[in-house]
């Protein structure tokens, strides 16, 4: 390589620009190094556009991920509460036996409404002797507040039924249903 070429190439390498070869033409890396200027102007323009978007993007996220801790919530406090009265239930005890255990979220479904003041949901629950199925109508009692879905919220609950799988005397599983809602078999 002749000395007047390394003394053209020396400020590229000393920018950093080690990826063009001695063996390109002057005109093709200066028109490449030209093409590389503009587009950083042109992405200086967009920048304050991309900047909107990502904050857009991402507080649309934060609030579906706000809503869906604010439902998972609900079910907990809900299924909670339908745990409780279940477990004062003398057939449900006898059916299924203590402690009933709630089964995992995502085997539930669970529909909020009115500004999330009732609730209607169907979750999964077993016990040492068997298991099934609770479903519940609550409606929310307390008011409405700026953070109301950090507070613990205190659950009415209108209607329940179990569906409930237990073992019968002759070894094979016997379906009982149970309307919680009424104040009967209480123990």
């Amino acid at each position: 390589m002749s000395a007047a070429r390394k003394l053209l190439l020396l400020p590229l390498l000393a920018a950093g620009r080690r990826s063009v070869r001695p063996s390109q033409p002057l005109l093709f890396r200066r028109s490449y190094s030209a093409d590389k200027a503009g587009e950083s102007a042109n992405r200086g323009k967009r920048s304050p556009v991309r900047r909107v978007l990502s904050i857009g993007v991402i507080s649309l996220a934060g609030g579906v991920a706000l809503s869906a801790l604010n439902d998972l919530a609900i079910f907990h406090g809900c299924t909670r509460k339908a745990i409780e009265k279940a477990t004062d239930n003398r057939v449900v005890v006898e059916a299924i036996g203590v402690p009933i255990v709630r089964g995992p979220w995502y085997d539930a479904s669970v529909a909020v409404g009115q500004r999330r003041r009732s609730v209607l949901c169907t979750f999964p629950v077993s016990g040492p002797q068997g298991s099934g199925l609770f479903h519940v109508e609550a409606i929310r009692n307390g008011e409405d507040g700026m953070l109301s879905f950090l507070r613990h919220h205190d659950w009415e609950i209108l209607v329940m039924d179990a569906h409930l799988e237990a073992p019968s005397d002759d070894g094979n599983q016997k379906t009982i249903i149970v309307n919680l809602t009424s104040s009967a078999d209480r123990l």
